[in-house]
């Protein structure tokens, strides 16, 4: 137990200083905003209609270029099961070399309100040191919400955090009757020198699918249940284990077992994670399988030694993101029994208005044990009842998106809706 200010550990929208504008919102000089703060916000899932209506007190523009201050919003989960999210601040033009960071955390019972309200307050904080260089500052108030006073805080769950979901769906057709239940229990606990995660999962489906004269009948059913325990060792190292234990009628497992010792490498120190990361980890460990049907290789139960490789490149910058993993693995007792599977998100500005992404995944598959021994009949195929052999997948998407014409994107109107659904207003 220990006597901490509310100020250095309650989230800062509830306690923290918050800007506003003065009453009147309108500027009374056009040529005041004219001279406000031309920012850029790159950002996933921003509500950005909100984000216009809290802070008017600046020029929102639709091209990097075209901005004097970049700010750029990054998120990871907390140990809580909340989010931190971190802001950069990057000056161009007046405000060239004007750099700032700044982070916010949400609880994970924040309601979606107050996560955007916390958002917003904090960029509002980062923005004023820029907007008080320009004429702009002499609208805008600051002001406090209470009295900051020190109290004793003490976490009787010593960072253990429980998560319990379920969640029943039924859908009927003329030709199709579908009902799945999806449960699942989370138990963390992650601190700066360990990571301790359980997730229990489980799922049940029932589908009945009429087709001309026949009916089809399917079943489904898996349970897993996945351990991770990690160490810390510095800014670059870390080592670990993971077991995991399931249950499938789909890949015909009847029990499994995957041990996995791993160490793991970054190249760049971990409090650097929300910026950039290039992690290399290895693992080396044992997998057994009880299966429902004896599989292709005329086997029912069979247990072997394994390795896997990773290698996982993320940044996030001004030009744009990267996240791309490269993983492979193989069985010591037959080095044919191998995967290795490439997954990609790029999004790139080339130019002034124009953007590309790319988004995709290839794998080569050839450790296919559980496979069962015989001919799939016809409900197999169409239901997916029982995994089929495969030697390949692949999935991908492209897009290229140029935008023109005015520079500024200061309005906001909700009239009719917003054209794309009520996510309209998000980066």
């Amino acid at each position: 137990m220990q006597h901490i200010s509310k100020k250095s550990i309650i989230i800062p929208f509830l306690f923290l200083a918050f800007i506003s504008l003065s009453q009147n919102t309108e500027f009374q000089d056009e040529s005041l905003r004219e001279k406000a703060v031309k920012l850029f916000i790159d950002c996933s899932r921003c509500d950005m209609n909100y984000i216009r209506r809290e802070i008017s007190f600046v020029n929102y523009v639709r091209d990097v270029n075209e901005a004097e201050l970049y700010v750029r919003e990054t998120s990871q989960p907390t140990g809580s099961g909340g989010m931190e999210y971190t802001y950069f601040f990057q000056g161009q033009d007046r405000f060239d070399g004007m750099t700032d960071t700044l982070v916010y955390s949400s609880r994970p019972d924040d309601t979606y309100d107050r996560t955007r309200t916390g958002r917003t307050n904090m960029m509002k904080m980062g923005l004023i040191r820029y907007v008080a260089k320009t004429p702009i500052h002499q609208e805008v108030v600051i002001s406090h919400s209470s009295e900051f006073q020190e109290e004793e805080i003490m976490d009787k769950w010593n960072n253990w955090v429980f998560e319990i979901e379920t969640s029943p769906r039924y859908e009927s057709e003329e030709s199709l009757t579908e009902f799945s239940i999806f449960n699942s229990l989370n138990i963390s606990k992650i601190t700066p020198e360990w990571k301790i995660e359980t997730d229990f999962r489980h799922m049940d489906s029932r589908t009945k699918y009429t087709y001309e004269d026949s009916t089809y009948k399917m079943g489904r059913t898996n349970f897993n249940f996945d351990n991770l325990i990690v160490k810390s060792l510095g800014e670059h190292w870390s080592y670990g284990a993971r077991l995991d234990l399931g249950t499938s009628t789909f890949s015909n497992t009847k029990f499994n077992v995957d041990f996995s010792p791993s160490l793991e490498y970054n190249l760049f120190p971990y409090s650097e994670s929300t910026h950039h990361q290039l992690r290399f980890l290895y693992g080396i460990g044992y997998s057994h399988f009880n299966y429902n049907d004896t599989t292709i290789y005329n086997k029912i139960r069979e247990g072997h030694m394994k390795q896997t490789l990773e290698v996982a490149y993320e940044v996030q910058e001004k030009w744009g993101s990267v996240n791309v993993s490269l993983e492979g693995s193989n069985y010591f007792h037959d080095l044919t029994k191998n995967m290795i599977r490439f997954d990609g998100n790029i999004n790139i500005r080339l130019i002034k208005g124009l953007s590309l992404s790319i988004r995709g995944g290839v794998a080569r598959i050839r450790d296919q044990l559980s496979l069962v021994k015989g001919e799939l009949t016809e409900a197999d195929l169409l239901l997916r009842i029982q995994e089929v052999a495969s030697g390949y997948r692949i999935d991908g998407r492209l897009g290229l998106t140029y935008t023109f014409g005015s520079i500024y994107n200061n309005i906001v109107n909700p009239r009719f809706g917003n054209g794309r659904g009520m996510f309209r207003g998000y980066y």
